[in-house]
């Protein structure tokens, strides 16, 4: 039997994470925004996958309050396979929990990256508006020593005007990698934020990382620096 002319190229797989602050500081506006913004993130990356000749973008949702939760425990999943279920928020900031349980999916063998492309950096996207209450430290640490952990794309979302930073900061490697999110801007802007932010990361992690040794990270930095300096942040055209 002769050959096609044209044989599909399977696309790899690119992961985005999402690690999000449920705990009772975020109650009300804070949580309502972020369930638009999640809402809008699935919506925006499978019209991506649909359209993406290279790429098949998954994501996994952790979130964290008193405990933490997995919300695709099997691992990443496609946006249209996964129905998203609005999140309450109460119980304090377990964030280095979430960091001890990343950290363990973060393996080929054992975890979620079984299905990972070694030339396909992970997007890490992290969206809190306070400090931890549990050990976080020794959880951070440990999980910058995890070599997927090392290579991903790192993004946080500082929620409020009365977010703390450092704590992010210190999980991004940068203060670039942080963004902050102003009271009165909760409402209106976080979930087109969040989109754009997120949108942008896939399209990075689906990048091989380029010949001259540029990261996912350096590239993320670049993405959101430009953004913050234009007020980038509307997607209602087409220019995202």
């Amino acid at each position: 039997m002769a050959r096609p002319d044209h044989e599909e190229i399977p696309r790899k797989t690119a992961f985005l994470f999402f690690l999000i602050d449920t705990s009772g500081s975020m109650a009300g506006t804070r949580i309502g925004a972020v369930n638009s913004a999640i809402e809008e993130v699935l919506v925006k990356i499978k019209e991506m996958n649909d359209t993406s000749a290279d790429a098949i973008v998954e994501i996994a949702l952790l979130t964290f309050d008193s405990g933490i939760e997995w919300l695709t425990p099997n691992g990443p999943v496609k946006p249209e396979n996964y129905y998203f279920n609005h999140l309450d928020a109460n119980g304090l900031t377990a964030m280095g929990e979430a960091f001890r349980s990343l950290e363990e999916k973060l393996h080929q063998n054992s975890g979620f990256m079984q299905r990972a492309s070694g030339s396909y950096a992970p997007v890490i996207f992290l969206m809190s508006d306070g400090e931890p209450n549990d050990d976080w430290e020794a959880n951070l640490e440990k999980l910058k020593k995890n070599k997927w952990f090392h290579v991903s794309a790192k993004v946080a979302l500082a929620v409020g005007d009365d977010a703390s930073t450092s704590v992010l900061e210190q999980f991004t490697g940068t203060s670039e990698a942080v963004v902050k999110v102003s009271e009165k801007d909760v409402a209106t802007r976080l979930a087109k934020m969040i989109s754009f932010i997120a949108v942008r990361s896939s399209q990075v992690a689906s990048t091989p990382l380029d010949a001259a040794g540029t990261t996912a990270q350096d590239n993320i930095n670049d993405i959101l620096k430009d953004a913050q300096d234009d007020d980038d942040w509307d997607l209602s055209g087409d220019g995202w």
